[in-house]
């Protein structure tokens, strides 16, 4: 997981001023669906990267550890937490083997993070640290290729370009088997459209793992494509992108 942690620290600014946020409906159907109220829960936040789902959360009124490998994306997670804000914790440390004590939180969440630890080892260590009758959470905000050519090709321009890429052009690609883990789970998608400018959108491609693998001169050619594509489809420079979030909740 360090190694893990110094991919994502080389692209944290990306990550933090890219990334998009969720929907509200997600966080009303985390509460529907586990039973936990978020006003006043301990959510440990596993994967926290730059805090998009910490904050969240936490206006939401819970209490929240957030956890991450990467020092560099907490560092980013702290900055932009409010002076003298409580309950708001961040600690270095890895999914498979959560830093904190047994039974100390009522929801534990995997906010675009799950896929990247053991699917046995991490939902053990989830169960250890929850109370009784907690719930573990992993949500994936992912592009609704099929709802529109344009983003249809961009991905495909993605997988053709890029060796590591993994998303919705690569035929075998599907959702992570996070819902496999469980004895008990519950799935929902939760469609959604973000609106963004090309520039935050080419951010948030450069937050992710498979650009990090290219070298800066490789990453800087194929984002400048993606724009001059982009401005082609989209000359007032505005993106309206078709989204979902596939939520899985297990008890």
């Amino acid at each position: 997981m360090r190694d893990l942690g110094r991919v994502f620290d080389r692209v944290a600014d990306a990550y933090d001023a890219g990334r998009p946020s969720y929907p509200d409906e997600m966080y009303r159907a985390v509460s529907e669906l586990t039973g936990v109220d978020l006003d006043g829960a301990t959510t440990v936040d596993v994967g926290a990267g730059t805090g998009i789902l910490t904050r969240a959360l936490r206006a939401r009124g819970s209490h929240v550890i957030a956890v991450d490998p990467g020092a560099e994306m907490l560092a980013r997670l702290m900055s932009k937490s409010k002076n003298g804000t409580p309950a708001v914790a961040a600690v270095q440390g890895d999914g498979n083997a959560l830093p904190l004590a047994d039974a100390v939180a009522d929801l534990v969440a995997y906010g675009q993070s799950w896929h990247w630890l053991d699917p046995v080892v991490s939902i053990a260590e989830a169960r250890r640290v929850l109370r009784p009758r907690g719930a573990i959470v992993g949500c994936w905000n992912l592009h609704h290729a099929a709802q529109a050519d344009w983003l249809a090709a961009y991905e495909a321009r993605l997988a053709e370009e890029v060796p590591s890429y993994w998303g919705p052009a690569v035929e075998q690609w599907s959702v992570p088997p996070i819902a496999s883990a469980f004895e008990v789970i519950e799935e929902r998608w939760i469609p959604w459209t973000r609106l963004v400018g090309i520039e935050d959108f080419l951010l948030d491609l450069r937050s992710h793992s498979y650009m990090a693998a290219l070298s800066e001169q490789a990453a800087d050619a194929l984002v400048e494509r993606q724009r001059v594509e982009l401005r082609k489809a989209f000359p007032e420079g505005l993106l309206s992108v078709p989204m979902r979030v596939y939520l899985a909740v297990g008890r």
